[in-house]
């Protein structure tokens, strides 16, 4: 039998046996049957011939969904349900190439975009109302040379697709905190983990992208090539196109290392944690903490103190040694775990479709006075999910220079954050006026904020406050590569010539 009737009959074979399968192959090979309205740039309403939107569906390798088809409605969800928008369409990419029609058609007909890399944005703007989605789950290769130390991860994968990958090789890079965050979104956004301290940001270890201009131009930015777009792609978000690629370095990790959780009762959040901020100004790199004041399942208000030594596992005992023995914590987990369960071990707490609301910003200690706030602000709620947690920074970030990036907090030695999360609207009135109050208590301890970590009401002048002097230049670079500014929904930084 030729390969081309093999190939036919197997696809053939395949479609009749699995319906939902065949469902979808025929969804998009079916004609567009009639108009779809849909929203522009500017807000205009529009219609989008059908004509047009055939063409684009026979130009794609991927699908283009409309509402109504097979596999929509799953599309559209993202990670935070507090969005529930409909796009007019979504092109769900195959590869670079279909990213390039869907950016053109969209810039042909000014529509308002989204991009979607692993639908984990807090802001929820990875998914648009009545425009266009470009969905990149489809784009979720991870190839690793083990060699080279160098990984290419495609803009769909998730960071416990990464983590995995790597760890076959006993190999990883800073890559947040919770698996099932998308690659592209933490790493544009500038990219924080359990290894940052020890190895600078996730953007601080992309030796190269792969993106798709607005104008439609597939190009690549690294040391050497377009090297301005380099720097602006360490930090300033999806303002400059749709990276359908990231080659990242790696380093020697695990697979075992020394982490887990100490948990104390609130009466002695204080003075822990006034203890554990000049412990953590001398700790070594290697050495991640976070801390979380928690309501527990069982209604019981903790601290909760999360580590991660990436070295050995017998300097990680030395060093812990004086946080576990200054008060006699309710649990001590802290034990040997392989790298790959540690980064999912905070999965379930941020579990895919709650509602969630969350501010940050950056600060350089924890003096009592902050302290006092955070635990008085926690105490203040009586809902379920409403925790008050640091998450931090210093060590190799902090030796970077703030202008060698977008990303210019690099001073700071935690991010602090207040989150809500609830399970559906019905709990949005409680657990926003919560989250907004206590906010307005704890911001006047911060300076500037991670744009990943922040809810989707930022203004334009907290955006140019938060890049200072960065921002001229990545406006520049902006009119350069998206002079329309056809890529708005982000963390969005005006063209400016």
């Amino acid at each position: 039998m030729k390969r081309r009737t093999f190939c036919g009959s197997a696809i053939a074979t395949l479609t009749a046996a699995s319906l939902p399968l065949g469902r979808l192959l025929a969804a998009a090979s079916e004609p567009v049957a009639s108009d779809v309205p849909a929203i522009g740039l500017t807000g205009k309403q529009l219609v989008l011939p059908r004509s047009d939107l055939n063409e684009l569906r026979a130009s794609l390798r991927g699908q283009l969904l409309l509402a109504g088809d097979e596999g929509y409605e799953k599309a559209r969800r993202v990670w935070n349900g507090s969005f529930d928008r409909r796009p007019a369409l979504i092109v769900r990419c195959a590869g670079a190439a279909d990213v390039v029609q869907a950016v053109n058609f969209g810039r042909t007909h000014e529509l308002v975009i989204s991009v979607r890399g692993g639908g984990h944005s807090i802001s929820g703007q990875s998914v648009c109302e009545g425009g266009l989605m470009i969905d990149l789950a489809p784009m979720n290769a991870v190839r690793v040379d083990p060699i080279a130390r160098r990984a290419r991860v495609a803009g769909g994968a998730l960071l416990g697709d990464f983590d995995r990958e790597a760890q076959a090789f006993g190999l990883a890079t800073t890559a947040g905190t919770v698996s099932h965050t998308g690659v592209a979104g933490l790493t544009l956004g500038g990219g924080f983990g359990r290894l940052g301290r020890k190895f600078g940001m996730t953007c601080d270890n992309v030796r190269a992208y792969d993106l798709v201009t607005a104008d439609g131009r597939f190009v690549r930015a690294s040391a050497d090539e377009n090297s301005d777009l380099n720097w602006g792609l360490r930090g300033g978000g999806g303002n400059f196109g749709v990276v359908t690629s990231f080659e990242y370095e790696l380093y020697p990790v695990g697979p075992m290392l020394l982490g887990g959780v100490l948990i104390y009762p609130v009466a002695q959040a204080k003075e822990v944690l006034e203890f554990f901020d000049g412990f953590y100004a001398e700790a070594p790199d290697e050495l991640y903490v976070d801390t979380t004041l928690i309501t527990t399942p069982e209604g019981n208000k903790v601290l909760i103190l999360d580590t991660t030594y990436c070295g050995s596992i017998e300097a990680g005992e030395r060093v812990l040694k004086p946080l576990r023995e200054f008060r006699k914590p309710l649990v001590d987990a802290i034990a040997p775990v392989p790298y790959v369960k540690q980064q999912s071990s905070l999965d379930d707490a941020f579990a895919y479709g709650r509602h969630y609301y969350v501010k940050a910003g950056f600060v350089r200690s924890l003096p009592p006075d902050l302290i006092e706030a955070m635990i008085e602000t926690f105490m203040s709620s009586t809902l379920p999910i409403t925790p008050v947690l640091t998450a931090p920074q210093g060590g190799a970030i902090s030796r970077v220079a703030a202008d060698a990036t977008a990303f210019p907090y690099r001073a700071a030695r935690h991010n602090l954050l207040i989150a809500a999360a609830w399970k559906d609207s019905s709990g949005d009135e409680a657990h926003l006026s919560w989250a907004r109050g206590a906010w307005k208590v704890l911001e006047p301890f911060t300076r500037g904020f991670y744009v990943n970590d922040n809810n989707a009401d930022i203004g334009e002048r907290r955006v140019l406050e938060n890049y200072g002097d960065n921002y001229a230049r990545l406006s520049k670079l902006k009119a350069k590569y998206d002079p329309t500014n056809m890529f708005r929904l982000n963390a969005n930084i005006k063209p400016h010539a």
